[in-house]
């Protein structure tokens, strides 16, 4: 349903701009006809927005892999430096948080370890949203952060480093489908309570699943029911198999997490002695570095995704 409700919407957003296109193309050369500029201006102005309203669908476009629908886990992990990375690790959670509640998602802590004089050690949150998957997935690896120190009382400029790792939401409703050719149906003789009222019919069932090599039973009284009791057994075995397999996926992933530190970074927030935020993948800038903090961070996701997609440099602008 979900999916369907996201075609229909996206069609029709694609139905809006052809039909808003067509109809300032036209106001445009009738406003040339009759010598009317602000009737040409109008149009242009319309277009103009158009455009950047165009150049929004196809980054959700790029929005198109198997589980970039999904909801999204978020960890944030205070790197080496004590309570510096652990008040940068604070400040990325914040950042991650307020970008949630900009593009209308809901954010619902996990967990959350506090740091020993400031900030925090790590957290975990989950985005809900649509899409929430897809747009934070380029998220994760080393942020680097330079600044003046708020706790060094000498004023000196600080390096500090915290670790971002995204990770999808696996949906429960996942589709086994089960060959006849992988499946073997064997019949035996129940055992029962024993004198009069021993099972003296093969109405018991085993089902054994070639590919995985699961094997499931049922022997209740009717055939038929034993049937239908092993194939769902072997759909819930076979459903529990996947899931592993998309952890194991998952913790892969996560096991291969890079040293939090230098050479590893995919972003570095300079607030002093200048202000810039760059994406070390995509060469996109913020001199903004405050606005990018407080959840600004949709240029850099676009570019990242289309830099992953296209194996590019993707977009790279300067932010104001």
């Amino acid at each position: 349903m979900r999916e369907r409700q996201h075609l229909e919407k996206s069609i029709a957003t694609i139905l809006g701009i052809q039909s808003e296109l067509e109809d300032n193309v036209g106001l445009m050369e009738m406003g040339a006809e009759e010598g009317d500029d602000s009737i040409v201006t109008e149009a242009e102005q319309a277009l103009t927005k158009l455009h950047k309203e165009l150049g929004k669908r196809q980054v959700d476009a790029l929005l198109s892999g198997e589980l970039d629908s999904s909801n999204a886990f978020l960890e944030v992990h205070a790197g080496a430096g004590g309570t510096e990375s652990q008040d940068w690790a604070s400040m990325l959670l914040r950042m991650y948080t307020r970008w949630a509640e900009k593009n209308g998602c809901k954010v619902e802590v996990q967990s959350i370890t506090d740091g020993d004089e400031a900030g925090i050690k790590g957290a975990s949150i989950m985005i809900k949203g649509e899409n929430a998957y897809g747009w934070l997935k380029t998220e994760s690896g080393v942020h680097r952060l330079v600044r003046i120190s708020p706790y060094d009382s000498q004023s000196r400029r600080h390096t500090s480093f915290s670790s971002v790792w995204i990770y999808p939401e696996i949906d429960d409703n996942v589709e086994i489908e089960i060959q006849d050719k992988d499946i073997r149906i064997d019949t035996f003789r129940s055992s029962g309570a024993g004198g009069q009222h021993v099972n003296t019919t093969d109405s018991a069932v085993r089902i054994t699943h070639a590919p995985s090599g699961i094997v499931v039973t049922s022997s209740e009284k009717s055939q038929h029911q034993n049937r239908a009791n092993a194939m769902k057994a072997l759909r819930a075995r076979l459903y529990d198999l996947e899931m592993k397999k998309r952890q194991e996926g998952i913790q892969s992933q996560h096991d291969s997490k890079t040293d939090i530190g230098w050479g590893h970074q995919i972003r570095s927030y300079v607030l002093q002695p200048y202000q810039l935020v760059k994406d070390l993948r995509t060469g996109v800038e913020s001199t903004s570095p405050d606005n990018v903090l407080d959840g600004d961070l949709n240029a850099f996701m676009e570019a990242s995704l289309v830099h992953q997609i296209s194996g590019n440099d993707g977009i790279v602008e300067d932010i104001e």
